[in-house]
């Protein structure tokens, strides 16, 4: 539905219902014709062609599963239904938000929108619980309002032109290593030196260089079940979630929005070789896990908004890829990486955020290994890695039962709870202390 003062979109928008259509009556004044709303008071405020106030209702949006987009909206969107998108919108508004959510409804993204402020006193989108994408936020008292209890995940996304907090900057990252037989994974040779001064924060994966390429066109998808070998896919905007159970399946250039509790990835049996690079993966603040379990490379990926991002098991790659915006939910222990045991695992330059630096919040860990339910990892290299975060920033539990477990030439921020490691010293664990350095200045860590 496009409202009163809207631009016509390019492509028409999902069927939007919307609550408390005022009557309208059209006056010209000079060369311009102005719409006047006759409501009963709402508390809401846009601005006139004159730059005066008047209180207006709200476009509610109270359809579940609706996709809002293309549109210029010069009132405030109230979301009173689940898994509600707003998607290349334009919010001018005053009141309380421009974009509200209202309690007890989950499962909205914004994304790709602009969301003008009319008012000083008016924030951008709020409460909380929301997922927010690529969103530019100009003249709002707080951009993207949450609380410890019902937090927001912030992705890529301005306040006036700077940045919200939680990013990291571009750059070009360095050539990708061709897949190495496992037997041979302990003998590779670190992706480079150890420096002092320490790295530039640039060297790591960040949204720049992650995902879909800038310029890719996408066709509309829903979820999808791989079992042809050799079958790939590419160029697609997957609203849905993917099973794959075939060999050298290869997911390329694309774009995937799982809702789902589970995994937006599943490898069943049968899956051996699986390719997935140059993807952004949204878990919509539900995913259990992005990607899980075994058989797959994950390269140059922005991954982010899920409860733990891919579970590592046998044969499984993270390369080149930006994993970060943990999804916060009640009773959560959330890992950007967690081993499901197995053999032959390599973690290799990739920036790993498990910090929140909105709410203060450091999750549980960049890495966890040794799971109670899966607690035997032989064959794992973790290496040139930027990780920040964690009540410990690498997990290493007791539980343990390793062998060839390698940690090299990593750095590591200073946003954890209690320590960058927990078990450097077990049995099975080879830490390179010169190499585990602070990213500040260098030092060994422990």
């Amino acid at each position: 539905m496009t409202d009163t003062n809207a631009a016509k979109s390019t492509e028409p928008p999902d069927s939007v219902p919307v609550a408390g259509r005022p009557r309208r009556r059209k006056l010209l004044v000079g060369a311009f014709t102005l719409t006047i709303a006759v409501l009963a008071a709402s508390g809401y405020l846009v601005l006139t062609l004159t730059g005066q106030p008047v209180r207006t209702a709200p476009l509610v949006l109270d359809e579940a599963g609706t996709v809002f987009w293309g549109q210029t909206v010069n009132r405030p969107i109230e979301v009173a239904a689940n898994s509600i998108t707003i998607r290349r919108v334009t919010v001018r508004a005053g009141g309380t938000a421009a974009i509200v959510v209202r309690p007890g409804v989950f499962g909205t993204l914004v994304e790709e929108s602009t969301i003008q402020c009319v008012s000083s006193g008016t924030d951008g989108i709020g409460p909380g619980g929301y997922s927010a994408l690529r969103v530019r936020v100009k003249g709002c008292r707080e951009a993207f309002r949450q609380t410890e209890g019902n937090p927001a995940t912030i992705v890529d996304s301005t306040q006036d032109g700077r940045p919200y907090p939680g990013g990291t900057p571009a750059s070009p990252i360095g050539p990708i290593p061709d897949p190495a037989a496992a037997a041979q994974m302990a003998n590779e040779p670190v992706y480079a030196p150890a420096q002092t001064p320490p790295t530039p924060i640039t060297y790591w994966p960040s949204a720049a260089n992650t995902g879909v390429p800038a310029g890719t066109a996408l066709r509309n998808s829903g979820s999808l079940s791989l079992r042809t070998a050799g079958q790939v896919v590419t160029g697609l905007n997957i609203v849905g979630c993917i099973t794959v159970a075939a060999a050298n399946v290869q997911i390329l250039r694309s774009k995937i929005t799982c809702s789902s509790t589970t995994y937006s990835i599943r490898t069943l049996a049968g899956t051996t070789n699986l390719l997935i690079q140059d993807v952004e993966i949204n878990g919509m603040g539900k995913n259990s896990a992005s990607i899980c379990c075994t058989n797959y490379t994950l390269n140059r990926a922005n991954v982010y908004n899920m409860i733990d991002g891919p579970r590592l098991a046998t044969n499984t790659r993270v390369t080149n890829s930006y994993l970060h915006s943990l999804a916060r939910v009640p009773n959560s222990h959330n890992d950007i990486l967690q081993s499901t045991g197995g053999n032959n695992v390599l973690v290799r330059h990739n920036t790993l955020l498990s910090y929140n630096p909105v709410t203060n919040d450091p999750f549980n860990s960049c890495l966890t290994i040794g799971s109670e339910t899966a607690p035997t990892l032989t064959n794992l290299i973790y290496e040139d890695n930027y990780c920040n975060g964690g009540n410990y920033s690498i997990g290493i539990s007791p539980r343990l039962i390793g062998s060839n477990i390698f940690f090299r030439n990593n750095k590591y921020g200073r946003n954890y709870r209690y320590g960058v490691v927990s078990g450097w010293n077990r049995a099975g664990v080879t830490w390179d202390r010169p190499t585990n350095v602070y990213f500040d200045n260098g030092r060994p860590v422990v």
